[in-house]
């Protein structure tokens, strides 16, 4: 069986030689059981040495293919490349800065051997700061109450999926992708084992308050429509309450007849239903935007250098993905 590891690279100079040792060593280890590797990595508009380096490791290493984009297209662009060029049997996706521990690689292949389409890592949160494991967890409670597929705390892109697993998520062409939810909505046998959270060696994460908070909501909105049902129901309720105010009013009125009504409930009203109206234009906004870039139809990444031969087989990927 040949085996994929798929790595995204941003600014891992300081890593990604490590990374591939002990990848490779993996590999010699798993070959007499007859398993064969390839290694896919995509440098996502790297900054530092990283795309020289992966140049030197293709060199020294013939099972190793590289796809240098353009500019930055983030990680999502970067795991697409990264699944049309993988030719394996079964592909592993892992990031190349070794917190994800390459060691858990023969494991997955032996679970892959029972059957299972996806043998999915799970991290504990064991030295997570205790805000940042209390916030995951809501968030998690709070989405799969909302979306329509079941998204995992500590469950990620860290796994090993069949091919009929990747030629699925591959032919899923939407321009907005939220990997995680993909992984789960196309199902298939799965099973899930869980590893300690490894500390990132070099550098620091990428990943910012912000970005973190963009990738949340990319997972909420991309999975579901309630909350523009959300803004329906919200309407309702909003005029049912205008409707007893109202009544109260007049009876009100009725009994201890017409009084000046008061400054701050005004005030309170207005302010109250123009913070609504906001809200449910910046809902209706997300998915309004979400369609503007479907429809343009532009490629998710544009390839600036690699060493994959352009004869090969293309078939699960795009011409227009591959312009240099």
């Amino acid at each position: 069986m040949l085996i994929s590891i798929v790595a995204p690279c941003y600014n891992e100079e300081d890593v990604i030689e490590r990374f591939h040792e002990q990848v490779q060593k993996i590999a010699n280890e798993l070959l007499p059981l007859g398993h064969d590797m390839e290694f896919v990595y995509i440098d996502d508009g790297s900054r530092d040495r990283t795309l020289p380096l992966l140049s030197r490791l293709a060199d020294r290493d013939a099972r190793v293919r590289y796809v240098s984009f353009s500019r930055n297209f983030g990680k999502e662009a970067a795991l697409l490349a990264g699944l049309k060029h993988a030719t394996g049997d079964a592909v592993i996706v892992m990031d190349a800065d070794l917190q994800h521990p390459p060691e858990l690689i023969k494991r997955m292949v032996e679970l892959r051997g029972e059957g299972y389409d996806q043998v999915i890592a799970r991290r504990t949160r064991q030295g997570d700061r205790l805000t940042r494991t209390l916030t995951a967890r809501l968030y998690y409670r709070l989405v799969n109450r909302l979306v329509d597929v079941e998204l995992v705390d500590g469950v990620g892109d860290f796994r090993l999926m069949s091919r009929r697993v990747v030629d699925a998520i591959v032919n899923l062409t939407e321009y907005n992708r939220f990997s995680k939810g993909l992984f789960a909505w196309v199902g298939f046998p799965s099973t899930t084992f869980e590893y300690e959270n490894a500390v990132r060696e070099h550098g620091s994460s990428s990943w910012s308050f912000r970005s973190l908070l963009n990738y949340g909501l990319d997972g909420l909105l991309s999975f579901n429509n309630r909350p523009l049902r959300a803004a329906l129901y919200l309407g309702m309720t909003l005029l049912a309450l205008a409707g007893a105010y109202t009544a109260w009013i007049v009876g009100a009125a009725m009994v201890n007849g017409v009084q000046t009504p008061g400054y701050v409930t005004i005030i309170t009203a207005v302010t109250a239903l123009a913070g609504v109206q906001m809200i449910m234009l910046g809902v209706i906004g997300e998915y309004t935007g979400r369609i503007y870039y479907e429809v343009k139809g532009r490629p998710h990444f544009l390839v600036k250098a690699t060493n994959v031969d352009r004869t090969e087989d293309r078939s699960r990927g795009t011409t227009k993905d591959l312009i240099p």
